[in-house]
């Protein structure tokens, strides 16, 4: 993976982490859904890296 597909990773997954901890309150569905999908980018972004290793 070029240096650029990885910045983008990165930058989406600080991005979805800042605005989860910016709406800290009790979680609802769509807040329990973002965590899940915050959860499979970050297993993508890690599956690719370590594919191009």
């Amino acid at each position: 993976m070029n240096s650029r597909a990885k910045q983008v990773v990165v930058a989406v997954a600080a991005a979805m982490l800042t605005l989860s901890l910016a709406a800290c309150q009790k979680e609802g569905p769509a807040e329990k859904a973002g965590k899940k999908l915050d959860n499979a980018v970050s297993e993508a972004g890690a599956k690719i890296e370590n594919a191009t290793k």
